[in-house]
């Protein structure tokens, strides 16, 4: 399954946003049943604390990674400057990852352009309304509602949260995921999903940093998915 199908499920997909480029950990990912891999480069990653280098830096580990995910689709943080984004995404694409994840402020044309990979474009904190409804105007496929205020990360969703949610989902033309800036649990997938969400991409809030907390976390999402 391409990665733009597995939000066309009667579920919301499962996304795995790694920790670190460790082919284990992608491993564990597959195994425990992510529908999709998410990995970094060239940023300072805020949630995880860590650093993630260059694509010649990251290279052979997101090559073993990309090998060990088969056919589950793989995509890449390209950085979070224009000018890294530039200078790298199309060599991730090389590996064989389908779909570029930036935030729209980092995100140059030549991505929104490349014909070659799909885009997931991450509004931010403060975005305007209408940025939710123009985002597949101009050559994005997926909406990433990373729209949390950082100091907020790791707190529990509440309604004010799922009203904005709800509200993203039913303007925009495109898949809405959701990553775990807050500490979304298992058991509330099923009213995300409810108002739309077609995504739920879950990190370091969630999953800790380490292979056991990580496959405890993706099976308890996966079979929370799996009961809607």
């Amino acid at each position: 399954m391409d990665f733009l199908s597995v939000f066309h499920q009667k579920r919301p997909a499962l996304i795995m946003s790694l920790p670190g480029n460790d082919p284990s950990l992608a491993r564990i990912a597959v195994e425990s049943g992510a529908d999709v891999i998410k990995v970094h480069m060239n940023v300072q990653h805020r949630a995880s604390g860590l650093h993630f280098g260059t694509f010649e830096e990251e290279k052979e580990n997101l090559a073993q990674i990309k090998e060990i995910a088969g056919s589950v689709p793989c995509g890449i943080v390209a950085g979070n400057c224009i000018k890294d984004v530039e200078r790298d995404f199309l060599c991730a694409n090389q590996l064989g990852y389908e779909f570029v994840s930036l935030y729209a402020s980092v995100a140059p044309l030549s991505v929104l352009s490349c014909p070659d990979m799909k885009k997931m474009i991450a509004l931010a904190p403060g975005y305007a309304p209408n940025d939710v409804k123009l985002l597949s105007k101009i050559g994005a496929d997926v909406l990433e509602a990373s729209v949390m205020m950082p100091e907020t990360y790791g707190q529990r969703l509440s309604a004010k949260e799922l009203l904005e949610y709800a509200a993203i989902a039913e303007a925009s033309e495109l898949p809405v995921v959701v990553p775990t800036q807050r500490a979304i649990r298992p058991e509330e997938v099923g009213q995300l999903a409810s108002v739309g969400i077609s995504g739920i991409m879950i990190g370091a809030v969630v999953t800790g940093k380490t292979g056991e907390t990580i496959q405890k976390s993706i099976s308890e999402f996966r079979n929370a998915i799996d009961r809607l």
